[in-house]
């Protein structure tokens, strides 16, 4: 469980039971923050009552996989978010619901897997701010989301680069199989980061409107502003590892294509370079005379004619690089 207090911008106490956080909200010289780690409804239920939030904002709490967004309510805003986790190599994210009144802010995570502690220190880090109440607190987590988001697109651009390179190096693919599922766990994970993040462009403009007067802080709203930015460079990025994984497979589905081309060709002159001796031994092989039936010089001349003729066809072929 996690509480803090701050008191005119100053840090005053944290680590409290949630039961006092009622003693606390009422004064409006206070800025609360509390934390709630996979709640049961009964838990949002006396939270809902306290803080007087909406019944749909606690519904969508309790349904899983929301759309990231910003609900707007009379006294308080519910904002969905997603941070990011890795299992096994597969991206989970993790979802984050905040509700957001005039000077408390509630964190109810999905699970532990999103690190709040990494959120805490930049709240400590940035400190001289913390006058602005609930608008840095947001922001601090927003900021927190949005670059460890910006830190997964940087590590899937290099991942995509590097199959990307692996398709051109000497000696070719090495192994077809190993390279189509890196293909594959890299789209999916593309994917999935692409429906957490592009909904963020919409989620911190509605922050940034001016007639939105819980997080409309004048001081604020550059550190937004620097939130969307990285954002939008997010929501770009995706789309062209994106488009550098289309890239990737219709090349190496041209690799593949050529290279079977290539296969054909050479089973096609291996098959006459062996088509002609067989036709050759066929033909000396019928139950009717032919020149040297029954002489060595007839057996020699058929062997000469034989290897001479394959080896004109090996010769012919590789001067065409079909062999």
């Amino acid at each position: 469980m996690h509480t803090r207090l701050y008191r005119n911008g100053v840090l005053e106490k944290e680590g409290f039971p949630i039961e006092e956080v009622s003693d606390y909200v009422g004064d409006q010289g206070n800025t609360v923050w509390f934390d709630l780690c996979h709640p049961s409804p009964a838990d949002l239920g006396v939270i809902s009552e306290e803080l007087g939030l909406h019944e749909l904002a606690v519904e969508d709490v309790l349904s899983d996989h929301q759309r990231p967004k910003v609900d707007i309510y009379d006294n308080h805003l519910f904002i969905t978010v997603y941070g990011v986790h890795f299992d096994e190599g597969r991206l989970d994210p993790v979802e984050v619901n905040v509700f957001v009144t005039r000077n408390a802010l509630v964190t109810v995570r999905e699970s532990d897997h999103f690190d709040i502690g990494e959120v805490v220190k930049r709240w400590n880090a940035a400190s001289r701010l913390a006058e602005h109440g609930v608008s840095f607190l947001l922001h601090g987590l927003l900021d927190y989301v949005v670059d460890s988001q910006f830190d997964l697109v940087q590590d899937l651009d290099a991942q995509a680069e590097a199959l990307e390179e692996s398709l051109f190096e000497e000696g070719g693919v090495r192994d077809g199989r190993e390279l189509q599922r890196k293909m594959y766990e890299l789209r999916k994970n593309t994917t999935r980061l692409r429906k957490i993040s592009m909904p963020m462009r919409e989620v911190v403009g509605t922050l940034l409107r001016r007639d939105q007067e819980l997080i409309a802080d004048a001081v604020m709203i550059p550190y937004y502003d620097d939130v969307y930015d990285h954002v939008l460079r997010v929501a770009e990025w995706v789309e062209s590892i994106r488009d550098m994984l289309a890239n990737v497979r219709e090349t190496r589905l041209s690799q593949q294509g050529f290279r079977l081309n290539e296969i054909m060709k050479r089973l096609t002159g291996w098959a006459a370079i062996i088509a002609v001796p067989t036709a050759i031994t066929g033909f000396y092989g019928q139950n009717v005379p032919y020149p040297g039936e029954g002489q060595p010089w007839g057996f020699w001349t058929s062997l000469i004619f034989t290897a001479v003729t394959s080896v004109g066809l090996y010769t012919v072929f590789k001067k065409k690089d079909w062999l």
